[in-house]
């Protein structure tokens, strides 16, 4: 379907009074130059998976001495340190946020990371899409995502049925999450459990991604499994800090606070014997080097690879007719 030249609302193109992300690095940090051959992703996932065993070993309280030992020890070799090495932080800073963030954790409700070793597998696999986009402007404020030219509105496109995923947005008013609030007494598994996105907003490249998986998955499963499911798209890192002073696990800096990355349900769709199909069709996706993708239980997080930008760009412009 092509997008109309002229409609009422606003299109996705820029708004009124765009406001471009900002480029900021980490705190004292500086560029470093990627090497001339990329890091292996696939020894560097299968490293962590095997430091994630050894971390689980290790959780006890009266482990902290040997779990940082571990850390220290399994960070410097070859799979892990090509990668760690390659982004803003360099390998010692990452070390060094790792050993922090483990330091600060606490379990809630709330955070992806049920235990430690959730929680350093989402720090390390979240450190690729670092790796990929360290050059990418970073959001800051939240005034930055709502006015950039970079972003297309969601609700536009969703009136004009040009999305094949489903949102809901974060109500905005006492008696929005109130209202919220009686629909889940009610009908409790109608939707996923989720706060919804504070930003209706992406990337043309990432709403290309979503429309491509919720078409395969929609042809993969029975004809009464709901669309793919979006949780979290485009976050400023404000929000970021808003999230972390919550207690969630979201790291920083993120693929979220570029625009590149995105997380979907897989939890509720248990419900419809589609969770497996949909985590197949992710990793699928992630071998063939066209996303990063981190199990974060309830959500799966992904984030679009730089090679796969540009034919997504060029998909988005083909389905959107501009």
């Amino acid at each position: 379907m092509r997008v109309p030249s002229r409609s009422s609302g606003q299109q996705p193109g820029p708004p009124a009074s765009p406001t471009a992300p900002a480029r900021r690095r980490p705190s004292g940090t500086a560029p470093r130059r990627l090497p001339a051959t990329a890091p292996d992703l696939a020894a560097y996932r299968s490293a962590v998976a095997e430091l994630l065993v050894e971390v689980g070993a290790l959780a006890d309280a009266a482990s902290t001495r040997a779990r940082q030992v571990l850390i220290d020890e399994r960070l410097r070799e070859p799979a892990l340190a090509a990668v760690l090495e390659a982004t803003p932080q360099g390998l010692i800073g990452a070390r060094e946020t790792l050993l922090l963030e483990m330091a600060r954790y606490q379990p809630n409700e709330r955070t992806s990371a049920g235990d430690l070793s959730a929680l350093v597998r989402i720090y390390l696999l979240s450190r690729i899409d670092v790796l990929w986009w360290q050059d990418a402007p970073t959001f800051v404020t939240d005034d930055q995502v709502n006015g950039s030219a970079e972003l297309v509105d969601l609700e536009w496109l969703r009136r004009r049925d040009l999305l094949r995923f489903r949102y809901q947005e974060q109500p905005a008013t006492i008696l929005g999450r109130a209202a919220r609030g009686l629909r889940r007494r009610l009908q409790p598994d109608a939707t996923p459990r989720t706060a919804g996105l504070l930003f209706r907003r992406a990337r043309c490249e990432v709403v290309a991604l979503l429309n491509d998986i919720g078409r395969e998955f929609t042809a993969a499963v029975p004809p009464a499994t709901p669309p793919l499911w979006v949780t979290s798209l485009v976050r400023s890192a404000e929000h970021q800090y808003r999230l972390r002073r919550l207690g969630y696990a979201a790291m920083l800096p993120s693929g979220h606070c570029l625009g590149y990355s995105v997380d979907v349900e897989l939890t509720w769709f248990e419900r419809f014997g589609a969770r497996d199909t949909l985590a197949e069709l992710l990793l699928a996706r992630q071998e063939a080097g066209e996303i990063n993708v981190i199990d974060e239980g309830q959500a799966w997080h992904l984030c679009l690879a730089p090679t796969a930008r540009r034919r997504l760009r060029r998909a988005y412009e083909a389905e959107m007719g501009v």
